[in-house]
Formats: C-alpha cells, structure tokens, sequence
C-alpha cells in the first residue's frame, strides 16, 4: 500500500524565521503584548522578592545579632590597623542600623557586614571588636522596656541618643544575647518588641507581595491567553480565505482531512506556542537570569560556588534535547502513520468485510499501533530520565551550597539570611530547566504546525483574476467554444500548478487530453444538451466554463468577450451550475435556498415553488426553518435535488447548466422538475448535461461529445435518423430500461 499521504516528515526544532513569521501576528495587539511583558515582569520580580524578603527576616529580626565595637580603643589602635581592614571597618560602622551605646559601637550582622574570620581574629587581639554576641535595640522611656532595664539595669548598656535621624524619646541600649535569652519569656518579648513589629511587618508585606504575584500572573496568563486566542483566530481566517481562493487543481491534490487539520490541529499548536511555549520560556528564562543576579548581589563567593555546578546541567540539557528531537519525531511519524491506517480502513469499511480482511487489517493496524507504543515510551524514557538527573544535579548543587555557606557562615563571611535564601533561589533556578526541557516538545509540534501552516499560505495555486470588462446585469448568454484543448494533468491551470499538477494522481478517465479542440456555440436563450459516453468531456465543459480549471488553449467566450477578461465573481454570478452531486450545507432550508443572498421569505418561497419544492418543504415539521443535518440526510436523494433548483432559480443566473441534474430523481418528481424548468429558464441560455437521454429530448439542440470533441450535432429526431452515436446511446437506454 501507497504511503504518499502517510506521513509527513518532522524535522523543525528551532527556526528564527517561523518564529518570527509567527511574532507578525502580534503587531494588531501590541497594547496587549505590552501588559503581558509587563505583567511578567512584575510577577518575575515579586517571585525573585520572596526569599529577598524571607533573608531580611532571617538576618534583621530572627537572627538578630550585632558586633560590638570598642570605639574608644579603635581610635587608639585605628591607625596600626591594615589600610584595607580599617576602611572595611569603617564601612562597617557607617552601614544604617548601626546603634552607638556609650563608647561601643553596635553594627548588624546581616549580608552587609560580614568580616572574614582572619581579620575577625586580628580586631579581637587588638581589643577592637567584642564579638558578636550582642542584641542593640532601642526603647521608650514610658515603655516595658525601660521598666525591665530600669530592674536589671546591671545587664543593660544604656545611652543617650542625640542623632537628629533619631527621636529624641528613643534611648539606645544593649544587652549579651545569653543574658537577653535567660530572661523571662514575657521579658524577652517587650525587649525584642521591635524585632516582632518588624517581623509582622514584613510578613504583611510578603503577603501582599505574593498576591500581586498572583494578580500579575493571572493578568500575564489572560493576555497570553487572549493574544493566542486572536491570533489563532486570525490565521484560521487567513488559512480558509486562502484555501477557498485556490484552484480546483490544488483542492484535488490535497486531502479535505489534510487541509482540516491545518486549519484546526496545526493552528493549535500555534496557539500552544503562545501561551505555553513563548511566555513560560520568557518567565523561565527571566527567573534564571534573575535568580543568577540575585545571588550575586546577594554573595558573590556564594554564587561562583553555584556557577561550578552548572557545566553538567547544560550537558545533560544539551543531550536532553537531543534525544526529545529524535523521540518527538518518531512519535509523530507514528502518530500519523495509524491516523492515516484508521481513516483509510474505516472509511473503505464496507470493502474490508466484503474482501474478509478484518483479520489481515488488524494485523496490520496493530503493527503500527505498536510502532505508536514504543515511540511514545522512548518520548516519555527521555523525560523520565531528564527530570531524575536534574532533580539529581539540583541535590548535589543544593549539597555542596550547603556545606560552602555552612563554612562561611561559621566563619563569619555570611550571614544564615543570606544562606537560606540561596538554597531557596536555587530551587528557583533548577524548576525552570525542568519546565523549559518539557516545553522543548511543545516548541518542536510549534515549529511543524507552523512550517505546514505558512507552507500553505504561502501557495498561490489560484484561477488569475485579471479580467477588466465589466458584464453585471448585461449578460445575454451567448456561450463559444474555439479550438478548446484541456488536460489535467498537463499546461498551467492556475498561479502555481505547473510543476505539482505534473505529479498529480490522475482521475480515472481523465488521461491525457479530455477535450481535444472542442468548438461549439450556444446562442442566447437557447437550451443545448452535451450527452457522450463517460470520460467524453461532459462536465469537464462546466468546469473550464466556469473557470474552476484554465484551459490550455483555444478561447472560450461569453457574449463575445474571453472569460479570462470578465471578473471572475462577475462571471460565476452569470454562470450557474446544477452539480451531479447536490451540496447542501448545515442549516435551514430557506439559508440553502438563498445562500448568502438577502432574499425574503416570499422570494425564498416563489424559488421553491418554481420547481415545485413548496409542497414538500411545507410539510416538513418547521417548513422552510427545517434544519438541515450534515449533507441534508435527514431529506430524500430527490427532496436535496429539488432544494438545489430553487436556489439556482432564486440567484436568477444568465446562464444555467444542469449536470445530470436529475440523475437521482424519481420519474414522478423528474416530470415536475422538467416542468418547472421550461417555464423558469423561458429566454434564458441553458447547457444540460445528462446520461439520461429521455430528460433532453425537447432540447433546441444535442451536442453528442466523444473523444473530447462534439461528434454530433442537431435535434433529437434528426440525430435519430442519423442514426450514428446519439442513435446508438439512445437505443441503448431505451434497451435497458424496457429490459427493467
């Protein structure tokens, strides 16, 4: 079995011109663009915010701890210090917070004022520093503080605050943090009374902190949404615009399936690309980048003991990505190759069963259904395998900042804030190369939806619409045929059929030429018959007449002028077909009679009633508001043939060609039908095309086509007597209906 329609390879992972064809859809919402880059950007930094906040916690409040600082020996030993040691300290004492109680010096511990253990070591020898063992705190006069102090006044260090940046009520003091902690807890508390409100303080600001996170992430997920939402809507537009413009000749070339799943299924994936690819990979991205900036400020040596770490994240994400390309394209091969067997079979069901191949096709499907097994188990070995190793890697990572921050926090190089909002930055980074590693499938179905979708905007397989002479409302009907030769498969039937026509399926009966300089004409009002064997030509005339194929030479006219010089809406509004297969679309009755014309119900009806469809649509349960079920089946073969008059009647064409209009018709409804066409198409050009000799004998004149020429020509009697070909075909009918 042939697999041309099987498969379609998958080779994209990553094209900047795709993307950016994609991004051109954007510029209609660029306020709405905007709001989501803003709306990122915002949550992004609330997130980064979130263990800023959790470390200014840790070290201002919970953990709060000062160096005591001797002033008055550090203005005498000052001078014999280092130069780079003293102006560290000297930093140190100016940094804010810093609490003078009588000749000491009280500076926080935080990220700010870390001093490495050698020179912690060398400031203690020399009398200047007094550790860190001390709480620096400030208190009201009026307040249960002072009473506490004023009880145990010999723990306190007390002084007198004059800085204007102070209020003058506020008094300094300090206290050993081991004699703070063998207080009473109720003691303890009014002491520490300020950590607590700082404390408060700062977890109402996490709060709200974390519902703007949420607010701006609902905002940024709305407008992506809605952005992908646009823009699917847009390119579906785009896409049937385009596909309704082509020729017949690349309609024929394309599976309906094939040209539906583009404009659904591939559309979605660029929806997908939107609102689960484009913004989560610009949010993971931007946290990484800011989890990276972030440890900087926060500690450099820190953040190159992380940096040491990641070679073997990008190796792994590098071969990760590798091996999803390779999984994603087999399982897409796959996937297609068992949608392709499923409508294949199920359609030819009837086939199938008659033949006795149930056991031979599920054999069959099962082999590719296997296929689909084993290549969506090798996608999913690759992730079940990518996410251990990061989460593996983030451990060791996680392990090591530990043991690095445990060693510098001992040694008075950083502060626990600080330690603990790396190890939570840091699962901040790691979460995004998950995310992104199983986003790269999404970005992969992206890149192939959209190859496929701009592949299809970009054919121009359409019928030329050059013409520049106007015919509305002056059409007569006076149809020539001159030396008209067409093939389907050969010449240039449209803007860009030349070389894919060549590699056409051909339809049966359509090798080679089908007309072969056919010339005839059809004068105004006058109603001619084409009847021929199959394969002679018959409705290859209605197509190149009403321009759904270009000819290859010769000239067909219409009132004298080419139908390559008449607007080609102007020409199929004068030209009418009746197809052999009746379409109706979905709906009610009366839309299909009127199809897109703004017609009353009165002149919806009269069109009924001209072909003598009124009584059975009357009898229908809601009349001419009957909906219609998908291809009319809930109506006769006969009812849906009689539907397809009226609505020709109620367009008032110039010209009406009938192709075996009446090939599923009962004799009864037929005669009707004949009926009300002789009176409706009264002064008007009509072509009827039949099998069935016996509807065309009252036509003005037969024209019998073989060979993709007119054989033939005349009334029916005359051809009669000819006896030649018409004589034969009609004997024949005649033959095998008495026969049944």
């Amino acid at each position: 079995m042939s697999e041309y329609f099987e498969t379609e390879e998958v080779v994209k992972e990553y094209d900047g011109l795709i993307v950016r064809r994609i991004l051109a859809y954007l510029k209609p919402y660029r306020p709405l663009v905007c709001l989501m880059a803003l709306a990122l950007a915002c949550s992004t930094l609330g997130e980064l915010l979130v263990p800023v906040i959790q470390q200014r916690v840790i070290d201002g409040a919970v953990m709060s701890r000062f160096f005591a600082v001797r002033t008055a020996v550090y203005k005498r030993e000052g001078t014999a210090l280092e130069t780079s040691l003293r102006q560290d300290l000297e930093g140190l004492m100016r940094r804010p917070g810093t609490i003078a109680v009588g000749d000491y010096l009280f500076i926080p511990r935080n990220q700010h004022s870390v001093i490495p253990g050698r020179a912690e070591r060398e400031l203690r020898e020399r009398g200047i520093l007094d550790g860190d063992s001390w709480y620096a705190f400030r208190y009201k006069p009026d307040s249960a503080a002072a009473e506490i102090i004023a009880a145990r006044g010999d723990l306190f260090l007390r002084g007198t605050e004059t800085a204007a940046s102070v209020p003058a009520a506020s008094v300094p003091a300090a206290i050993e943090r081991d004699a703070l902690y063998s207080l009473p807890l109720g003691e303890i508390r009014e002491i520490r009374r300020g950590d607590i409100s700082y404390i408060v303080h700062a977890a109402v600001f996490l709060f709200i902190t974390l519902v703007l996170v949420f607010a701006f992430t609902f905002v940024q997920t709305w407008s992506a949404t809605l952005i992908g939402q646009r823009v699917m809507k847009d390119m579906r537009l785009g896409l049937f615009k385009k596909t309704l413009s082509q020729s017949t000749a690349f309609l024929s070339r394309h599976p309906v399936g094939r040209i539906v799943t583009r404009l659904t299924g591939d559309v979605e994936t660029i929806n997908e690309f939107f609102t689960s690819v484009l913004v989560a990979f610009l949010k993971d991205l931007s946290v990484m980048a800011g989890v990276l900036i972030t440890l900087f400020i926060l500690s450099p040596r820190l953040a190159a003991v992380v940096l040491v770490t990641m070679p073997p994240v990008a190796v792994l994400t590098a071969v990760s990505r590798i091996k999803a390309r390779d999984a994603f394209r087999r399982q897409r091969t796959a996937s297609s190759r068992v949608n392709s067997y499923l409508s294949e079979r199920l359609s030819g069901v009837q086939v199938v069963q008659l033949f006795l191949r149930e056991r031979k096709s599920a054999e069959e499907f099962g082999e590719r259904n296997r296929e689909l097994m084993q290549a969506n188990l090798g996608e999913m070995y690759v992730f079940a395998t990518f996410r251990p190793m990061v989460e593996f890697l983030a451990t060791v990572t996680t392990a090591t900042l530990i043991v690095a921050g445990s060693a510098m926090v001992l040694g008075l190089s950083l502060s626990l804030g600080v330690l603990i909002a790396f190890i939570n930055l840091v699962s901040m980074f790691y979460a995004p190369m998950t995310d992104m590693a199983e986003k790269y499938t999404l970005l992969q179905s992206a890149m192939a939806g959209g190859e496929r979708v701009f592949k299809l905007l970009d054919t121009d397989a359409f019928i030329l619409d050059g013409g520049k002479e106007s015919v509305e409302g002056r059409v007569r009907g006076r149809i020539e045929f001159e030396d008209v030769h067409f093939s389907y498969t050969a010449g240039s039937h449209s803007a860009a059929d030349s070389q894919e026509t060549a590699r056409a399926i051909l339809r049966p009966g359509t090798a080679g030429e089908v007309l072969r300089g056919l010339s005839f004409t059809v004068e105004s009002g006058e109603m001619a018959a084409i009847v021929g064997y199959t394969g002679a030509g018959k409705t290859t005339i209605i197509n190149v007449l009403t321009r759904l194929w270009d000819i290859d030479s010769g000239v067909i006219r219409l009132d004298g002028i080419p139908i390559q010089r008449i607007p080609l809406p102007e020409l199929r509004r004068s030209l009418l077909p009746v197809l052999q297969d009746v379409f109706l679309f979905s709906g009610t009755v009366a839309d299909n009679i009127s199809l897109g014309l703004d017609l009353s119900e009165d002149e919806v009806e009269a069109a009924a009633r001209a072909v003598y469809a009124h009584e059975f649509i009357s009898r229908l349960p809601q009349g001419y508001r009957t909906p219609l079920s998908e291809g009319a089946s809930n109506i006769s073969s006969g009812q849906r043939q009689l539907i397809s008059f009226a609505r020709v009647i109620a367009h008032n064409p110039a010209v009406v060609i009938l192709d075996e209009a009446t090939s599923s018709i009962d004799t009864e409804t037929e005669r009707l039908i004949q009926l009300g066409i002789r009176r409706v198409l009264a002064g008007r050009t009509s072509i009827v095309i039949a099998h069935r000799l016996s509807t065309i004998r009252h036509a003005g004149r037969i024209l019998v086509l073989s060979g993709g020429r007119v054989a033939e020509e005349g009334r029916h009697q005359e051809l009669m007597d000819r006896n030649g070909l018409y004589a034969g075909l009609y004997r024949l009918q005649y033959e095998a209906g008495k026969g049944g």
